[in-house]
């Protein structure tokens, strides 16, 4: 992998709230363990812990999971403003499948947080000025939550990060194409750039060949592609490719959450402009951490608090 020395500083982003849009789910593990996630929910879960109190924009059931998202949101410090609450249609769940650490994922249809409606939405949003929006493909995947996106994104105009999240079968090309469209950072993985590559760019290049041409097709401002073993890359708006190697993982449980956590950092990074490559390397050794639970997320205080601490010794 070819990395460009360079010395490049982010642009601040403009004070406010980070707003988190899409599902808050239940991650439900082999062993019937069910812990609280979804891409967007472990994004907010972890900007909190960072100390950024984002609003996560989402929709919950009128049932006992529901009421276990409010408790747990309430209990971290999060904002539930945003939650919805929606009596027709359960909480979300996601029933997980692991074959050596290594996640598949059964998504149930027809769940609370694809109805999100649009009013409720706007009017938590419209209460303090926005720093940037955080949404991913997956709450896209039915009418009303893509028409409730659509139309916040519109009102609200923010810089925009999407992490892709491809989790088939609920997305196809017209709707990656309109979600890329206006991005200013864009997260995913090598999976992930190959299917894009062959549903929107056909380049049949190597990858950082491949990521250039997103880059460019979408005029991203920064586009992220994780590698799994082979670690990540960087692609700035003017093509210049920096990369990091995977930080060992030890005794590792498995690796849900781990795009997530890598995201939370990212975006934590902008905000606080941090060079390109740092981003990389910290984003890299949080993600290897959230490796050794089970689950996406940690609920304790003083390990977000000694991350800051280590970042902030060695600014």
């Amino acid at each position: 992998m070819r990395s460009e020395k360079v010395s490049i500083k982010t642009r601040v982003i403009e004070n406010g709230t980070p707003v988190i849009f899409g599902e808050v789910l239940f991650d439900i593990f082999p062993n019937k363990k069910e812990v609280l996630g979804g891409a967007p929910f472990n994004v907010a879960w972890h900007l909190q812990g960072f100390g950024l109190k984002p609003l996560l924009i989402s929709c919950i059931g009128s049932d006992t999971q529901g009421k276990q998202v409010i408790q747990k949101m309430q209990q971290w410090g999060m904002t539930v403003r945003g939650l919805q609450i929606d009596s027709s249609h359960p909480t979300g769940a996601v029933h997980i499948a692991l074959n050596q650490g290594q996640p598949s994922f059964d998504i149930v249809a027809d769940q609370a947080y694809d109805f999100i409606q649009f009013d409720r939405a706007i009017t938590e949003i419209l209460k303090q000025p926005v720093s940037f929006f955080y949404y991913g493909t997956l709450a896209a995947r039915t009418p009303t939550s893509y028409a409730t996106l659509q139309s916040l994104l519109e009102k609200t105009s923010p810089s925009i990060f999407t992490d892709i999240n491809l989790r088939s079968p609920w997305w196809n090309k017209q709707l990656l194409t309109e979600l890329l469209e206006g991005v200013r950072w864009l997260k995913l993985n090598e999976d992930e750039l190959l299917i894009l590559d062959k549903c929107l760019l056909n380049s049949c290049s190597e990858l950082e060949v491949m990521a250039q041409i997103l880059q460019q097709k979408f005029n991203l401002e920064l586009l992220v592609v994780t590698l799994g073993e082979s670690g990540a890359f960087i692609i700035d708006s003017n093509q210049k490719v920096m990369s990091c190697d995977l930080v060992p993982v030890k005794n590792p449980v498995d690796t849900v959450g781990a795009g997530d956590a890598f995201s939370a950092v990212t975006l934590f990074g902008l905000i606080q402009g941090w060079e390109y490559p740092l981003i990389l390397q910290r984003a890299m050794a949080f993600a290897a951490k959230i490796c050794q639970i089970q689950g996406a997320t940690i609920s304790s205080p003083d390990f977000y608090k000694e991350q800051l601490k280590q970042w902030n010794a060695n600014e």
